[in-house]
C-alpha cells in the first residue's frame, strides 16, 4: 500500500515528460511523413534551437519563450536553406545521399556550437522554470507543465494546418504520392522545402522547452535524437496525434519503470518496448 501511495507522482511526471518527448519528436515525424527521410540531424537542430534561445537570453536579456520571435524565423530560414540547397539536391542523387548530408549537418552544428559556447553544460534558467506547482499533496516542476502545454499546442497547430490550409493539403498530397501531386500542378520541391522549414520551427520550439527542463551541451543532440526515434516508432511515423500519444507512452514507461524497478531499468524498458512494437507492428501503434 505504501508503494501505491506514491504512484501518482510517477504517473503525472510520466505524462508531463511524455509531452516534452512528443514535442521533441514532432519535427522528426513531419519530415519522415512528407519526405520519407529519417533526419538524423534532428537532435542537433533541436539543440541549435536551445542555443539560439540561450544567446537571446544572454546577450539580449530575453525570456527563452519570448526569444522564439527571433528563433522561429531564423530556424524557418535555416530549414528552407537546408532543404532547397542540400537535401533537395541529395534526393536526386540517391536514397542514401540525404542521410549522409544530414549526418554532415549534425557534425557541423555540433562543432560550431562547441567552438562558440565551449563543451560546458548550459541551461535556460528562469525564475518560473525553477518553480513548482501542486496537485493535491504532490509537487511537480512548472517547466514540465509548460513543455506539455507547448506539445499540445504544437501538435494541434500542425494537425489543423495540414488538414485545413492549402499548403497543408499540398504537403499531404506530396506525402501520399509525389508523382501524382506533380501531375496536379503541385511544386513538390517547394512543398518539401516548406515541410522541412515547418519541422525546423517545431524543433526550435522543442529546443527552448528542452533547455528549460534539462541541461544541454553541443553533443546532446544524439541523446535526444534517440528519444525522438523511440517516440515516433511507438506512435507511428508521420502521424501527429500518434507521435503525441507515443510521447506519453514513452514518458509513462520511463517513470513507471524507474518507480517499480529502479533508475537503471528506465531506458532499457523503453527500448525493449520499442523493439517489440517494431516486431509486432512496424508502422507503430497509431501509424497509418
Amino acid at each position: 500500500m505504501e508503494v501505491l501511495a506514491g504512484l501518482p507522482t510517477p504517473l503525472v511526471m510520466g505524462i508531463l515528460l511524455g509531452g516534452l518527448y512528443a514535442l521533441l519528436a514532432l519535427g522528426l515525424s513531419v519530415v519522415f511523413g512528407v519526405m520519407k527521410l529519417v533526419n538524423i540531424a534532428h537532435g542537433d537542430l533541436v539543440i541549435l534551437g536551445s542555443y539560439i534561445a540561450f544567446a537571446c537570453m544572454t546577450y539580449l536579456g530575453m525570456d527563452p519563450i519570448i526569444s522564439l520571435v527571433i528563433g522561429i524565423p531564423a530556424l524557418f530560414g535555416i530549414g528552407l536553406f537546408i532543404q532547397q540547397f542540400l537535401m533537395g539536391r541529395a534526393f536526386s542523387l540517391s536514397a542514401e545521399a540525404p542521410l549522409i548530408i544530414a549526418f554532415g549537418i549534425a557534425l557541423v552544428i555540433q562543432n560550431t556550437n562547441q567552438i562558440i559556447w565551449t563543451p560546458l553544460s548550459r541551461g535556460l534558467t528562469t525564475p518560473y522554470s525553477l518553480s513548482s506547482f501542486h496537485l493535491g499533496p504532490y509537487q511537480f516542476p512548472v517547466s514540465y507543465l509548460l513543455a506539455f502545454i507547448a506539445a499540445v499546442v504544437v501538435m494541434l497547430a500542425l494537425r489543423e494546418f495540414l488538414r485545413r490550409t492549402y499548403l497543408g493539403k499540398a504537403i499531404n498530397a506530396a506525402s501520399e504520392d509525389r508523382v501524382a501531386a506533380q501531375l496536379m500542378g503541385i511544386n513538390t520541391k517547394m512543398i518539401y522545402g516548406f515541410a522541412f522549414a515547418i519541422a525546423m520551427i517545431s524543433a526550435g520550439i522543442a529546443g527552448v522547452f528542452l533547455g528549460m527542463t534539462f541541461p544541454f551541451t553541443p553533443t546532446s543532440g544524439m541523446q535526444f535524437l534517440i528519444i525522438a526515434f523511440g517516440v515516433v516508432i511507438i506512435g507511428g511515423l508521420g502521424s501527429m496525434l500518434g507521435t503525441f500519444l507515443g510521447g506519453l507512452i514513452f514518458g509513462l514507461v520511463q517513470t513507471l519503470a524507474g518507480f517499480f524497478f529502479g533508475p537503471a531499468i528506465q531506458m532499457l524498458s523503453i527500448y525493449v518496448i520499442v523493439l517489440v512494437i517494431l516486431a509486432v507492428r512496424p508502422k507503430g501503434l497509431f501509424g497509418r
